[in-house]
């Protein structure tokens, strides 16, 4: 496929954010993963968008994808609390929630760039024809994200020199405030939104 074509362009936005999202799900704080997975899928509507050449106005871009992504949310923050579970908790919690924000985040994307690319627009959309594409997307993407996720070069296959100390499940939460800065830098994030999850991820930080 031609990496010059719109089509291809599409598909690596939304490759970058679903890897993206699934980062942002294993965050170790509850409800916070999934505030930034949104921002993140905002932003690859507005990718999506300028890619196009699609008018998007911020307030009415959020608005439909929460519309839109409303269940999937709601069974993805069910996963997040399962993260308040001592000792396996993170490991269940921030997995599912993972997978599921990979998966939703390429059903949004894929949704988008079939109505994108057949001329449509954020005005002239037919909201219950997206949600039924997102749906069927999103199980889609269940396969797709966990196909993705084996892609990912581990320490081992990278030539790294295998330990026996396990890696941690959850991920540093000062690594995870330096992330969430670059989102910021890159547009992504708000400043209200990073400073927002920076104060929640602080809380995580040693004493």
């Amino acid at each position: 496929m031609n990496q010059s074509t719109p089509e291809a362009h599409a598909e690596t936005i939304i490759r970058n954010h679903v890897v993206m999202s699934m980062g942002a799900g294993i965050i170790p704080v509850m409800i916070v993963d999934i505030v930034a997975v949104t921002a993140l899928q905002v932003d690859m509507v507005r990718q999506l968008c300028q890619l196009y050449q699609v008018d998007f106005e911020e307030n009415k871009g959020k608005a439909l994808i929460s519309s839109i992504t409303a269940s999937t949310v709601a069974r993805a923050g069910a996963r997040s609390l399962v993260k308040a579970l001592p000792g396996i908790g993170w490991m269940i919690g921030g997995v599912t929630v993972s997978l599921f924000a990979g998966a939703s985040t390429y059903g949004l994307g894929k949704a988008f760039q079939k109505h994108l690319a057949a001329g449509g627009t954020l005005l002239n959309l037919d909201l219950s024809a997206l949600k039924r594409s997102y749906r069927d997307l999103f199980e889609k993407g269940k396969e797709v994200v966990k196909d993705w996720k084996k892609e990912t070069p581990t320490a081992e296959s990278a030539g790294k020199e295998k330990t026996d100390t396990p890696d941690p499940i959850h991920p540093d939460p000062s690594a995870r405030i330096r992330e969430l800065a670059e989102w910021r830098e890159q547009g992504i994030l708000t400043e209200e939104e990073f400073q927002r999850l920076k104060k929640a991820l602080m809380d995580q930080l040693p004493v």
